[in-house]
């Protein structure tokens, strides 16, 4: 999987060495998936959004909880000196555009991000190059365009055979991209998705499979073995198809359920069973789920999934939930997002999620401020520091 990447990567670095060509043509039609394992599902973006998303309620529930968890919390915007409670970039993070607030845009953007491993803003610029609109992209119809030197010099959006090349030499980048860490790519990144690719094809296996046995529980389960008067084994054909009719109109189907069957003509019923190795299927369900939910990070109690016993209770899961997924996440991509839109606007600035208005984290807050605050050996600064918020002036220190 990661290896057909890298070789997607050269191609395109190749086809960047060519002036007469537009430097990845082909990329965005390049596919890639496991050769030789017809048993697992490919593992393109739009393949594992589709099996391990829409179509997998545990990966469905892990990206919307971590999305919309991210999304919702407060952020606060500051430099060295100050803390804003007006400016440009927050008011273009509440509306970055016409048809999303904050909490859509960075939903979509966080959600890309867990699906694929990579997540695009677009900036609209108007005069002067001042940011007025930010737009999420899909990170399945993007794709970096590699120079000589490997760092990317375009990124090509690709719609319905129509692309569009954004051009990233010049200063003032219009695409922030954002990814995961990838060990064998230096252009994409690695979503929590294709780790628990394998868990997800599991698991949807396995609701297949009890979906399965739905439809046919009212099909008895056993052998219907015919033996005539005089010891033959076989019917013939008329009466294998007069058999199978009346299976058929009255003994398949839910409204047939529980029916007895009137056996004649030496036919006998032999019951047959699953052996207790045939049932750990739903065993095996259970634990996919819970491989899918730790990918992303989430505490299985959260989802509902049971027999995990990691937390003490559902508030500890809770915490550990955004102290160790959603929080990591939101940080890195305001910084990037604050740092991408300092180099339009000039400002250096730093948006962060606001530690002080998470619920969750209301007991760690209150004992961190006590601690500082209890400390005599710390000045104003200092304690302003360990809690990051701005400084204040010299003459303000002590007040």
């Amino acid at each position: 999987m990661v290896f057909d990447f890298l070789r997607r990567g050269a191609h395109v670095a190749a086809q960047a060495d060519v002036p007469e060509a537009k430097a990845s043509a082909t990329g965005p039609v390049v596919s890639y998936q496991t050769s030789g394992r017809v048993a697992w599902s490919p593992r393109d973006v739009v393949s594992l959004t589709r099996t391990g998303f829409s179509s997998n309620p545990v990966g469905f529930r892990s990206v919307k909880l971590i999305a919309e968890a991210a999304a919702a919390l407060p952020l606060v915007l500051q430099d060295r000196e100050r803390r804003y409670d007006v400016h440009p970039l927050l008011g273009l993070m509440t509306r970055p555009n016409a048809a999303q607030g904050r909490a859509e845009l960075l939903e979509a953007l966080y959600g890309q991000i867990l699906l694929s491993g990579n997540g695009y803003v677009e900036v609209v610029r108007g005069e002067g190059g001042v940011a007025l609109e930010l737009h999420v992209l899909r990170s399945d119809r993007m794709t970096v365009v590699p120079g000589a030197d490997g760092w990317p010099v375009a990124y090509e959006y690709a719609v319905s055979g129509r692309k569009h090349r954004f051009d990233v030499t010049d200063a003032g980048s219009p695409i922030c991209h954002i990814k995961s860490f990838h060990p064998q790519d230096d252009h994409y990144g690695f979503s929590p998705m294709q780790a628990a690719a394998m868990a997800v094809d599991v698991h949807n296996s396995a609701s297949r499979w009890s979906k399965a046995l739905l439809d046919n529980a009212a099909r008895p389960s056993g052998a219907i073995i015919y033996k005539g008067a005089e010891g033959q084994g076989s019917m013939s054909g008329d009466q294998y198809d007069r058999l199978v009719s009346e299976m058929e109109s009255h003994h398949q189907g839910a409204r047939n359920a529980g029916r007895p069957m009137l056996l004649e003509g030496g036919l006998d019923w032999k019951p047959m069973g699953f052996s207790p190795s045939d049932m750990e299927f739903q065993k095996t369900k259970e634990s996919a789920a819970r491989e899918i939910a730790l990918a992303f990070g989430v505490p299985p109690m959260l989802i509902g999934i049971q027999g995990d016993a990691t937390y003490a209770n559902y508030q500890e899961a809770h915490r550990a939930f955004y102290r160790l997924t959603v929080l990591p996440l939101a940080t890195r991509v305001t910084a990037a997002l604050a740092d991408w839109l300092g180099d339009h606007s000039g400002d250096v600035v730093e948006l962060k999620p606001d530690l002080d208005q998470v619920p969750a984290l209301s007991a760690e807050r209150d004992s961190q401020w006590r601690r500082v605050s209890d400390a005599a050996f710390l000045t104003q600064a200092e304690k302003r520091h360990l809690l990051g918020l701005p400084a204040v002036a010299e003459g303000d220190e002590d007040g």
